[in-house]
C-alpha cells in the first residue's frame, strides 16, 4: 500500500449531495475573511462543520435472516406501537415502530433496514416541526418507503423532515432489490427515521439509546427474545 492510500484511507468519504453545500460555506468564508478576518474564523468553523455533517463513513452491517439494522444514526426517540402509513397500503393493524432522531450532529446518511425488495414509494409535503415530536409523523415532509422480505414480510421505513431540514433524497426505485446496510438515501439537516416492524417483533432496543446506521441491531424478526429496557449507567 501507498502512503497516498494510506493516508486517504484516514479520510471519512464525504456523500456527494455535500458537495454543493461544502464550497457554498467555504466561497462564504472567503468572503468574510476579506471583509473581516474573526467573521472568516467563524466561516471556516461552518465550513468544517459541514465537511462533518455529509460525511459517509463505511459501515460493518451484522448479516443474518431475520435481523433489522438501524436505518440512522442517533438516538431511540420512540419505540411504540401504532398503524403504518396508510399509502403503503399496509393495513391498519398496529405494527412495532421505531423512531431513530438524528441531530445536526449525526451523520445523515440513511441504510436499509434489512433485505428486501421496494414495494412502494410515497413522497407527502408537509411541515417542519421538531422530528422529535410525535406529530413529525403525521405533519412533516415525510418520504414513504415500503419493503417486502424474501419470506414476505412487509415493514416500512419512513424518512421525516426535521425543524431545519428542508429537503429528503431518496435513491431507491420501486421494485429494486436492497440489502440490509445499504445506503437509500439521507435528510439534511436534523431529522428522524421510523420504521415499522410486524405485530409480534421485540424491538432489541430502547428509548434513548444510541444507534449506527447499518450496524446496531435494533430488531430480530427471527427471534423470540422478549422487548428489552434501557437504564442510563
Amino acid at each position: 500500500m501507498s502512503i497516498y492510500d494510506s493516508i486517504r484511507k484516514q479520510f471519512v468519504p464525504i456523500t456527494p449531495e455535500g458537495y454543493p453545500f461544502i464550497g457554498a460555506f467555504a466561497f462564504v468564508s472567503l468572503i468574510l475573511f476579506w471583509l473581516w478576518t474573526p467573521l472568516g474564523w467563524v466561516g471556516t468553523v461552518l465550513t468544517l462543520w459541514c465537511v462533518y455533517f455529509f460525511r459517509d463513513p463505511p459501515r460493518v452491517t451484522p448479516v443474518r435472516e431475520g435481523l433489522v439494522v438501524s436505518p440512522a444514526d442517533g438516538r431511540v426517540s420512540q419505540v411504540t406501537t401504532m398503524a403504518p402509513p396508510h399509502e403503503l397500503g399496509l393495513g391498519s393493524k398496529p405494527m412495532l415502530r421505531i423512531s431513530v432522531f438524528m441531530n445536526v450532529f449525526d451523520c445523515h446518511v440513511n441504510r436499509a433496514a434489512v433485505d428486501g425488495k421496494v414495494g412502494k414509494l410515497v413522497y407527502l409535503p408537509g411541515r417542519f416541526v421538531n422530528a422529535a415530536m410525535d406529530k413529525a409523523s403525521e405533519d412533516n415532509e415525510r418520504q414513504l418507503v415500503g419493503l417486502e422480505t424474501a419470506d414476505g414480510r412487509r415493514i416500512a421505513m419512513v424518512q421525516i423532515a426535521g425543524l431545519v431540514a428542508r429537503r429528503i433524497i431518496c435513491y431507491l426505485q420501486e421494485g429494486q432489490a436492497v440489502q440490509a446496510g445499504e445506503r437509500f438515501g439521507l435528510i439534511r439537516f436534523g431529522s428522524r427515521v421510523d420504521v415499522y416492524l410486524p405485530e409480534g417483533v421485540a424491538p432489541l432496543v430502547a428509548v434513548g439509546q444510541r444507534t449506527i446506521a447499518g450496524e446496531t441491531v435494533i430488531a430480530d424478526m427471527a427471534s423470540s427474545e422478549p422487548s428489552r429496557g434501557g437504564e442510563v449507567r
